[in-house]
């Protein structure tokens, strides 16, 4: 498989991002191997939490947070999807699969010998660490849902949804930075925007984003479908502690969080929120108020068997 590696000079002097770089290899569906980057911040011996980025940011979104998931005592781990961030960038949309993404990082998983997870997701991250709870039911202790979804493409996705498929097609250059900052109530300055771009040197490095709004699924015969309605069999019957945190003004994703609500056993007697001016990417607006309410949640549900 053919990949680009970003030079880390890209990723010198970034806004408040002072973490020091942590890689390991994965498999890569053929017959080579891929570097991962993945930020692994606090107490080794503490239990994780797992932060999942989306499309099509990297783990710099989870910069507000991970100082105060760290100061109350947790480890923190937050990866770079293949494709992403530090990780290596296959060049070819056709190398990137939903299945794909979420071996990558179950293999992470394995190599970091991580248990007692408590999963944040948010965007794609959502449609990975789901999955992943599901699959690996016995190594997720509690989850938060903030932002995301599993779409098993038996309803509709909508228009918006649509459009946004064909744009990320269509645009001649993949504006990374100016998505991110068009999917946020507060505004971004110029150099967390460039910090978003700097991934992506050219147009050579962004296959992986391009990719990602073609491989959710919106039909029911869709590659991931089967295997997405299998992790909703689980979570229908999922009794750990799950909580929601979507934000107020995410047109995308708006009522998934009653939807989850709903449908996981594991949402009951959760003291679910909504986080007051956050848009799609509300690690941005509000990240700090995230990383309190993953505290506290963590601190109300200490308690938890497998």
């Amino acid at each position: 498989m053919e990949f680009l590696r970003t030079e880390d000079s890209c990723f010198e002097d970034l806004p408040d991002y002072n973490f020091s770089p942590n890689y390991l290899m994965v498999d890569d569906g053929e017959e080579g191997r891929l570097r991962v980057h993945y930020l692994d911040e606090g107490p080794q011996d503490a239990e994780p939490i797992l932060l999942m980025h989306g499309e099509p940011t990297w783990s710099f979104l989870y910069r507000k947070m991970i100082p105060i998931l760290v100061k109350a005592g947790h480890r923190v781990i937050a990866p770079d999807l293949v494709g992403f961030g530090r990780s290596d960038k296959p060049t070819k949309p056709d190398d990137y699969t939903y299945q794909r993404h979420v071996d990558w990082m179950a293999s992470l998983m394995r190599q970091l010998e991580l248990t007692s997870i408590t999963l944040v997701c948010q965007d794609w991250g959502g449609l990975i660490g789901l999955r992943l709870a599901a699959e690996n039911s016995a190594c997720f202790y509690r989850i938060v849902a903030a932002n995301t979804m599993l779409p098993t493409g038996d309803h509709d996705p909508g228009d918006a949804f649509k459009q946004w498929q064909v744009f990320s097609q269509e645009v001649p250059e993949f504006p990374t930075g100016k998505i991110i900052s068009q999917a946020t109530t507060t505004e971004l300055s110029l150099a967390v925007i460039a910090a978003y771009d700097a991934p992506f040197p050219d147009e050579k490095y962004k296959a992986g984003a391009r990719q990602f709004p073609l491989l959710v699924p919106i039909t029911p015969d869709d590659p991931a479908s089967e295997k997405n309605r299998a992790a909703w069999q689980v979570l229908s019957q999922w009794q750990k502690p799950f909580l929601t945190a979507f934000s107020d003004s995410d047109p995308i994703t708006a009522g998934g969080d009653k939807l989850m609500q709903k449908l996981i056993p594991g949402t009951k007697g959760q003291k679910h929120t909504t986080i007051v001016n956050g848009g799609h990417f509300l690690q941005e607006d509000q990240g700090e108020l995230l990383a309190k309410v993953v505290n506290n949640f963590i601190a109300d549900n200490n308690d938890v068997n497998d």
